[in-house]
């Protein structure tokens, strides 16, 4: 093994994973980032919840909910600008607050949250679209969605090996019509309360919908922002191209918060035409609280768009499934990079420069997936989906917290910095947490979601218990991995420290040749 560096870098030059560079620009890491957030999906499935919680001030929850993903998002976009790895989260809090806690908060949630997220898109996406093609009775089936849902995770495999130009287009038009769907009904539903045809006539629309202090029940509030978290989530993903992007210290950060604003925009102006359209009564129908864009959107908008809807809600589901395989493999392989999971893992398609054993691995693991929930209970799924919520709100804080130490000397020299790198974050961090806490307390009831093992909650269990899994887990895998654990591969450090590359990187010099007995070498260079 030579002692001399391939190269040397700063922490915003990673190592060369032989990922394809600048082959998206920022319209396509927007896309993917909004398809990773499926919006059509999470707005049907989540909407009536929230009104069921705050009423008349879901708008007002939308906005708070948002807030803490905001300042979120700057952490982000900074972490970022300086360390543009397709890892992410994983290096960014390996970065700054050390190996154990990169390895748990930036490997295992995110990776535990997304396994379950995905069992469930590919679930719903074949039931939706069964249903758009009126093959509805077929989706009661357990055998058939869950068959149809395999084939549909193997086809996202396939086309993310396929290569990320392929990928970022089946998202463009997959989130198109989404935003079609979306705008559609809002039009349908402003026509129909301005015509007095709107079945929930008499709710007008007002401003003071988006007041949070108009609430009666704070506990409600906190309820709804909650929800709120999981229909915002996903952005995240489009990080994991990052090094496949154009201008990919800048263009990452900037389609963060672009993708977040236009969420922002679609969820309150469904919101507002949900309501006024249909009233609360009819929202929170027990018919109509678990999918309110199919029920009320042929209503505001005729029987053939309402079937558009329907359609783009399966697509929604089926984007944000595409979006998971061409994201979660990245993040395994800079992982594998930094010796924190198996050097096979790095492998790379020859002729499309993909992480194709890594998709490969995604693929088989989301299948096992699917298949085990489904046998535990037909309705495990749904149970496993609301336990995600703390997940979100653990990683999404401590992602916060790694952007305030890592950029801590660099808001001593510059208090211009303070606010965005350190107050914002801060205050995201903060509202994640209390998120997590009220979410935790909630799910421990014996009466959340109907279900519960030994007098708490099963949402509860799966949540925490996934947590607790993951810590056990990490500590397990320290002996089998000592060069990432040992601080070798990424050294702690802050913004402003020694800089570091690995010489010999565990990255093959060309397509599927992988040398697993490579050692790393830790060259550091004064700035």
């Amino acid at each position: 093994m030579s002692s001399t560096p391939a190269h040397t870098a700063t922490p915003s030059d990673t190592h060369d994973k032989g990922l394809r560079r600048n082959a998206i620009g920022l319209g396509r890491i927007v896309a993917l980032g909004l398809a990773a957030v499926a919006p059509a999906y999470s707005l049907a499935v989540t909407l009536g919840f929230v009104v069921g919680a705050v009423g008349l001030q879901t708008p007002a929850a939308f906005l708070l909910g948002f807030v803490p993903i905001l300042f979120t998002a700057f952490a982000f976009r900074d972490l970022n600008q300086v360390m543009p790895d397709c890892g992410g989260v994983f290096v960014w809090i390996s970065r700054a607050l050390g190996p154990v806690a990169g390895w748990f908060f930036g490997g295992w949630v995110p990776q535990i949250a997304t396994f379950i997220a995905t069992a469930a898109l590919a679930e719903v996406a074949t039931v939706y679209l069964f249903d758009a093609v009126g093959l509805g009775a077929i989706a009661a089936n357990p055998l058939a969605t869950t068959s149809v849902a395999v084939v549909l995770i193997a086809l996202s495999a396939a086309i993310a090996v396929r290569g990320i130009e392929l990928a970022a287009w089946v998202q463009y038009a997959l989130i198109a019509l989404q935003i079609v769907a979306i705008g559609g009904f809002c039009v349908g539903a402003f026509m129909a309360m301005s015509n007095g045809t709107a079945p929930g006539a008499g709710t007008t629309p007002s401003l003071a919908w988006f007041n949070p202090f108009a609430v009666s029940d704070p506990g409600g509030l906190v309820t709804g922002v909650v929800l709120c978290l999981f229909i915002y989530w996903g952005w995240d993903s489009l990080i994991s191209v990052n090094e496949e992007t154009t201008d990919r210290s800048r263009n990452p950060g900037r389609a963060v918060l672009i993708s977040t604003i236009i969420l922002l925009v679609l969820y309150c102006g469904a919101s507002v035409a949900a309501i006024g359209f249909g009233g609360i009564k009819l929202i929170t129908d027990p018919k109509t609280i678990n999918d309110v864009l199919s029920v009320l959107g042929p209503m505001a908008t005729g029987q053939i768009f309402g079937h558009i809807i329907t359609l783009a809600i399966g697509l929604s589901a089926l984007a944000c499934l595409f979006t998971v395989a061409v994201s979660t493999p990245r993040s395994w392989l800079s992982m594998a990079t930094y010796r924190a999971l198996p050097g096979a893992i790095t492998r790379m398609h020859r002729r499309f420069l993909t992480p194709h054993i890594a998709t490969y691995w995604w693929a088989g693991i989301s299948i096992a997936t699917i298949v085990l929930l489904t046998l535990l209970a037909t309705d495990f799924i749904g149970l496993a989906i609301l336990a995600i919520g703390v997940m979100i709100a653990a990683y999404y804080a401590v992602t916060a917290i790694a952007a305030i130490v890592y950029f801590a000397p660099d808001m001593r020299r510059n208090p211009g910095r303070l606010i965005v790198a350190g107050i914002l974050p801060g205050l995201g961090a903060v509202m994640m947490v209390i998120a997590f806490v009220v979410s935790a307390v909630e799910m421990a009831a014996p009466d959340y979601a109907g279900a519960s093992i030994l007098g708490i909650g099963t949402v509860f269990w799966i949540g925490i218990g996934a947590l607790v899994l993951g810590v056990v887990v990490t500590f397990a895998l320290r002996r089998h991995y000592r060069d990432f654990f040992s601080g070798r591969t990424i050294p702690v450090g802050k913004f402003g420290d020694t800089d570091f590359v690995i010489a010999d990187p565990i990255v093959a010099p060309s397509p599927d040749v992988v040398d697993l007995d490579a050692e790393p070498t830790l060259i550091r260079e004064e700035r």
